[in-house]
């Protein structure tokens, strides 16, 4: 099965059994507060963290998070918690 299928059919299946799409289909759930924080669910490990750039592995691509005076909050298998001043949240398709 492609994968383009693969994404259809969880598709269907989210809408039919009103999962999350979220959940059903692997995608991170991100809440920010302001510009000031920002958590990050659902995500496949930390790629590289500093006080003005963070990166995050996602099940597909990358989250960039571009600000400054970053501190993590919290860090768990697959949630961050950071809080400092968020300029800019992009997604990287790889």
């Amino acid at each position: 099965m492609g994968k383009k299928w693969h994404q259809r059919i969880k598709s269907i299946l989210t809408e039919g059994l009103q999962i999350p799409a979220d959940v059903m289909m692997d995608l991170p759930r991100v809440t920010m507060i302001g510009t000031l924080h920002i958590y990050i669910e659902n995500h496949k490990g930390l790629l590289s963290f500093t006080d003005k750039e963070i990166r995050v592995l996602l099940q597909q691509g990358q989250m960039l998070i571009k600000g400054s005076d970053f501190v993590m909050k919290a860090i768990l298998p697959e949630e961050l918690l950071v809080e400092g001043k968020i300029e800019q949240v992009l997604y990287i398709d790889q």
